[in-house]
């Protein structure tokens, strides 16, 4: 995804959604393992943040109580970042 892609989402809207391992592999937040939902949501401030949050959660669950993700590694492994100024964008 580019800066330009983000810019056409309305604030509070969900960029992008899946199921991921909770692992090294995936996206490691907890040992506990299983599996995460992520939900990539659009901030008021033409930011960006992605949550997770185990998959049997809703999207709005997650949207509202998931655990941001912070490191680089694992948002890329939700969300592919093509241009520097999208993950300048990223609210950490």
């Amino acid at each position: 995804m580019q800066y330009k892609d983000l810019e056409k989402y309305k604030d509070g809207e969900v960029i992008a959604t899946g199921i991921t391992t909770n692992s090294p592999e995936g996206v490691f937040m907890t040992r506990a393992g299983g599996e995460l939902r992520y939900v990539a949501v659009k901030g008021m401030a033409n930011d960006w943040a992605v949550y997770v949050h185990w998959s049997y959660n809703s999207i709005e669950f997650i949207k509202q109580q998931g655990d941001k993700v912070t490191m680089r590694e694992h948002v890329e492994k939700c969300v592919p970042i093509e241009d520097e100024k999208l993950w300048e964008a990223y609210r950490l």
